[in-house]
């Protein structure tokens, strides 16, 4: 069995609690965004050295290395439209089919170890891009024309990898 695809938009995230992980985005102090993120990410090492990261705990379930595959990938995306938001006026961002991506580099695939090297540094990067960041204002938006200030995206940002730690660890936001 393969993963269905996630086709919801999250951007309703910015709203209201998450009900599976229970994130709130109006609980995020934007000055510590570099370093939530750094908190939130801490366990992936850990958690991919584990010897079961590559099983998937339901055939329509991703593994522990897959979700460290997309969390990386998602600090090197972000970090690339952050850097749009901050030098481009209202920047369109290419679209990004995250299950296409996910099949295309082979996540399943990979090795835990380089990932978990991988995912720290996209991670610290970004991190340290959000901590320099004082135009908190600017703007940028998906192709499916979501729009975003630099202080959402941050904070959409934050429910994705609270998340999807959540879904390896269980432990909520």
């Amino acid at each position: 069995m393969t993963i269905t695809p996630d086709t919801k938009d999250w951007t309703w995230i910015l709203e209201r609690r998450c009900p599976e992980c229970g994130y709130l985005s109006q609980n995020v102090d934007r000055d510590r965004v570099g370093d939530l993120l750094r908190a939130t990410t801490a366990h992936w090492p850990a958690t991919l050295s584990e010897p079961t990261a590559r099983e998937r705990p339901r055939p329509d379930k991703w593994s522990v290395l897959e979700y460290g595959c997309h969390v990386r990938d998602v600090g090197r995306l972000f970090r690339q439209r952050l850097d749009l938001m901050l030098t481009e006026d209202d920047p369109a961002f290419a679209n990004w089919n995250q299950d296409e991506t996910a099949i295309e580099d082979a996540y399943d695939q990979q090795d835990p170890a380089v990932v978990a090297d991988e995912l720290t540094e996209a991670i610290e990067a970004l991190a340290s891009d959000f901590d320099k960041v004082t135009e908190w204002d600017r703007t940028g938006r998906r192709s499916d024309g979501a729009r975003f200030t630099v202080d959402t995206f941050a904070r959409y940002l934050l429910h994705d990898v609270v998340h999807h730690r959540y879904d390896v660890t269980g432990q909520p936001a």
